[in-house]
C-alpha cells in the first residue's frame, strides 16, 4: 500500500471518491445516496448502506424545515456540538441540547426518569419546526413516541441513530411506526457522530449547492 498524498483541502473529496468506488454496483436512491455517503465517511462503516433507514419524503421534509429556520434537537452535547454552526447560520436555524440543563435534571430526577426523556419533554415546548437528532439515549425515541402519540408534539424529522444494546432496536423500531419522517439505523449500530452526520449531510444539501 502506497500513501496518497492529498492536501488537506482535498481530503474529503478524496474520501467521497474512494467510498463510491468502493459502492461498486450498489445504486442508492439519490435523495438518500449524500446522506449515507457522509455516514460512512463518519464511519468508516459500509453497514449503514444497508442499515440506514428513510421514511417517504423523510429528506425533502427535513429540507423544508431546515428551510424555514427550524430547530436541531439533539440528545448528547457530542452531537450538537458536531453539527456545523457556520451551515446552520447560512439558513437562520440553531441547534440546541437541553442534557445538562439544571431544570432538565431537576425534572428527570422528581419523576425518576432519565435527562434524556425530561429533555424532549422540554424540546416539546419549542416553537416552530424541530427536527430531532438522538444518537445515544433510546429513552429520547421512547418518550419522543409518548410525545407524538398524545398530540404533544410532531418532529418535522426524527434521527433516530442511537447506539448499544438495552432497548435500542425496540426504541427504533418504534419511531419507524410513529408516523413522522424518520431517518434511523436499524440495529445496534449509531452514535453521536452518526446523528450530527445525518445533520450535515442535510445542510450541505443546502448551502453547498
Amino acid at each position: 500500500m502506497k500513501i496518497e498524498h492529498i492536501l488537506p483541502a482535498d481530503i474529503e473529496r478524496r474520501s467521497m471518491e474512494i467510498i463510491e468506488d468502493e459502492l461498486g454496483d450498489i445504486i442508492l436512491p439519490p435523495d438518500e445516496k449524500d446522506i449515507i455517503k457522509r455516514v460512512v465517511h463518519t464511519s468508516a462503516d459500509f453497514d449503514y448502506v444497508r442499515n440506514l433507514r428513510f421514511s417517504p419524503g423523510a429528506v425533502e421534509q427535513a429540507l423544508t424545515a431546515l428551510k424555514s429556520g427550524c430547530t436541531i434537537v439533539t440528545d448528547t452535547n457530542m452531537a450538537c456540538m458536531g453539527i456545523s454552526q457556520p451551515g446552520l447560520e447560512k439558513l437562520g436555524c440553531r441547534k440546541v441540547c437541553f442534557m445538562a440543563d439544571a431544570d432538565v435534571a431537576a425534572v428527570a430526577k422528581a419523576q425518576g426518569t432519565t435527562r434524556a426523556q425530561a429533555s424532549m419533554d422540554k424540546a416539546a415546548a419549542l416553537e416552530g419546526a424541530v427536527i430531532v437528532a438522538v444518537g445515544n439515549a433510546p429513552t429520547a425515541l421512547l418518550r419522543l413516541r409518548e410525545l407524538i402519540d398524545a398530540g404533544k408534539m410532531k418532529p418535522a424529522l426524527i434521527i433516530g441513530v442511537p447506539v448499544g444494546f438495552v432497548n435500542v432496536v425496540y426504541a427504533k423500531e418504534t419511531i419507524m411506526e410513529a408516523g413522522v419522517p424518520y431517518i434511523v439505523a436499524k440495529g445496534r449500530k449509531g452514535g453521536s457522530t452518526i446523528a450530527a452526520a445525518i445533520c450535515n449531510a442535510l445542510i450541505y444539501r443546502l448551502t453547498r449547492g
